[in-house]
């Protein structure tokens, strides 16, 4: 086997962007507890760009809100593609994420509240919403075919909507000021991007460069600018056919390995630099502590399974083809792996007051890591289970 097609099968295997994502998880951490954190610190903090325009910011956000918008773009044109030939094109299975989400969103921030109304935690009632969409992708890429491809999709959808449910927390409820001059620009350039798209526009350079203002406008507004991505990808012009490849389908192509090869893993390398203390470890058994580690594992499953069954029975939605409830259980864990947003809720939740922000960032990363063992052993173990299982 020659080299290059040894990297062809590499790239294309779906698990290897899951065990890179993974080893950067470790290596960030292993960083962060040695004499090396200070001057990663350091170099996430450092302000690069131009003051040109407001375009200078710190390292870390740029990655946060720069190229993760790249992720959420190709995330967003998986889901539209889905949503017109796939998986998602018929109602039931469309409607089946986003009540998924919303109970997976609802739940959680109960039970948080239930262990910390009125204390000095309960404005952190938004932490435990966030579903990751990279790590939780990345977890069950790992499973390949053992699992149906609808499953994957449905977990696609469901971190989607739930993200853009806790982006919509953020700006409700922990954004300081909206400058609404901004949001009222990128209302404007997201009205020229579907314009376009209505005019059958199909140049892709057309979608992308009003998508670089739309990212522009949405992070001066005050907004989180990964939204911009999935504004864009929603724009762009798609079809059902499996014959002709579509403008969507081009570019959905061209951002695979970059995003899972590269985007991802620089994610994970930065945002995993979580340096443990005691005060960590302490926080775990207060109140702070079970709210989010029960609000990610027991509220995750118990809202996304209890809002898919009832939509289910109310015959609003049907079960992803080929899956049962088992499956849909290793889901609801798996959407408990909050970290990323979880995390920056976090800080938004308890400005300076670093104790509790590194308790709850101990508390997410644990939470976060039985959803990942806990989802991935229960899918691993759904793949052995009879065809009687699953829902005709």
């Amino acid at each position: 086997m020659n080299l290059s097609l040894y990297f062809k099968k590499f790239f294309n295997n779906s698990q290897a962007s899951g065990i890179i994502l993974i080893f950067c998880v470790l290596i960030s951490l292993l960083i962060a507890n040695s004499s090396a954190a200070e001057a990663f610190q350091h170099f996430l903090d450092k302000e690069v760009g131009t003051h040109l325009f407001g375009l200078e910011y710190p390292v870390s956000i740029w990655i946060n809100d720069g190229l993760m918008a790249v992720f959420f773009l190709l995330v967003g044109l998986e889901i539209k593609r889905e949503l017109v030939e796939g998986e998602l094109s018929s109602f039931k299975n469309a409607s089946l994420p986003i009540f998924a989400a919303v109970g997976g969103m609802l739940v959680p921030a109960v039970i948080y509240s239930i262990f910390n109304s009125g204390t000095e935690y309960g404005s952190g009632w938004g932490i435990p919403m966030a579903t990751d969409i990279a790590f939780s992708l990345a977890i069950i890429s790992m499973l390949g075919k053992r699992i149906p491809n609808s499953i994957k999709i449905f977990l696609a959808a469901l971190a989607i909507v739930d993200d853009l449910g806790a982006i919509l927390v953020i700006a409700i409820f922990y954004t300081e000021q909206i400058h609404w001059s901004y949001l009222l620009l990128s209302l404007g350039v997201a009205a020229l991007l579907f314009l376009l798209n209505f005019l059958k526009v199909t140049r892709i350079i057309f979608y992308i460069i009003p998508g670089l203002f739309l990212w522009y406008f949405l992070h001066h507004s005050g907004i989180h600018a990964t939204i911009a991505g999935v504004l864009l990808a929603f724009s762009i012009p798609t079809n059902a056919s499996h014959v002709d490849i579509s403008p969507l389908e081009k570019l959905e192509h061209k951002l695979h390995i970059p995003v899972s090869f590269l985007i991802m893993p620089i994610f994970a390398l930065t945002n995993t630099n979580i340096t443990f203390s005691s005060e960590m470890v302490a926080g775990i058994t207060s109140t702070l502590g079970l709210g989010i580690i029960c609000g990610l594992i027991l509220g995750k499953l118990i809202g996304i399974n209890l809002f898919s069954f009832i939509a289910i029975k109310m015959k609003l939605s049907s079960l992803p083809q080929n899956s049962n409830w088992v499956q849909m259980i290793g889901v609801g864990l798996l959407a408990g792996i909050g970290f990323t947003m979880s995390i920056f809720i976090a800080l938004l939740s308890f400005k300076n007051e670093i104790p509790i922000q590194n308790e709850a960032k101990f508390a997410i990363l644990i939470a976060s890591f039985l959803a990942a063992v806990l989802g991935y052993t229960i899918l691993s173990m759904s793949s052995k289970e009879r065809p009687e299982l699953e829902e005709n």
